[in-house]
């Protein structure tokens, strides 16, 4: 198995660089539905169908697929030094970004049940909240701080 998988280290490294785009894209995506969604008078079925699609069809495979792959690269023998600390950050930072798309799960079944009380200010300011872990994330794989 440990030869499997560093000999699939670049391949498990490119899927793995895939989904995080995946899944990073909708993470940016949908809080600027719930944006709208909130402060708009249109068909609200119109935004629930996307909403919902958007987190079942994009959001949920690509997180699922990254943490498959990165866990993948984690198991790779040399590839993560637990002795230092940029992969903490990067775990850490990646709970937090699993923690935020549990509570955009949460945020689509208010608005399905009709029971949505933020504003779009809130979610405007919640899209920040990706943005800030991404950026913790790329500089501890990148820089390795």
């Amino acid at each position: 198995m440990t030869d499997l998988l560093i000999g699939a280290y670049p391949w498990i490294k490119a899927f793995h660089v895939i989904a995080v785009i995946a899944w990073m894209a909708g993470i940016f995506y949908l809080p600027r539905l719930f944006v709208y969604h909130a402060e708009n008078d249109v068909p609200e079925a119109l935004f629930l169908t996307m909403e919902r699609r958007l987190l079942k069809a994009i959001i949920n495979p690509a997180m699922i697929a990254t943490w498959i792959f990165g866990l993948l690269l984690v198991a790779t023998p040399g590839a993560v030094d637990w002795g230092q600390i940029w992969p903490w950050t990067k775990a850490i930072s990646v709970l937090a970004m699993t923690g935020f798309h549990g509570w955009l799960s949460a945020r689509r079944k208010d608005f399905e049940r009709g029971d949505n009380k933020l504003t779009g200010r809130t979610y405007r300011i919640m899209n920040e909240v990706p943005t800030l872990l991404m950026i913790v994330i790329v500089l501890s794989v990148i820089v390795r701080f």
